[in-house]
């Protein structure tokens, strides 16, 4: 192979790879602007409702991000009794609803 075709496919190849690497950047990555806030709208979802209800006993099931307001739903107590929140970007929260009828915590 001559340098001249050598040359020819490194760039093709470094083109392809640097393709690659930027789509991949924008399709959600750990370092995305929105995760940084759902992060912090997951740990205001997690002190708010373990405070509501009186049980630390928390984690976070899921959220869902959004702009206006994140979505979390936080499972409380050894069943994970679903709890739903809302967090701001201000680190507020509101909308803290059972989401099952468990009569007590």
């Amino acid at each position: 192979m001559t340098k001249t075709m050598t040359l020819a496919a490194g760039l093709a190849a470094m083109t392809m790879l640097a393709g690659c690497i930027e789509m991949d950047a924008g399709m959600g990555g750990d370092t995305g602007a929105g995760n940084s806030a759902e992060a912090a709208a997951r740990q205001a979802c997690l002190r708010d409702v373990s405070a509501q209800t009186g049980n630390y006993d928390a984690a976070v099931l899921s959220s869902s991000f959004s702009e206006a307001g994140t979505e979390v739903i936080v499972g409380i107590g050894p069943q994970r009794a679903q709890w739903r929140c809302i967090a701001y970007r201000d680190g507020s929260t509101a909308g803290i609803t059972s989401l099952t009828n468990e009569g007590f915590l």
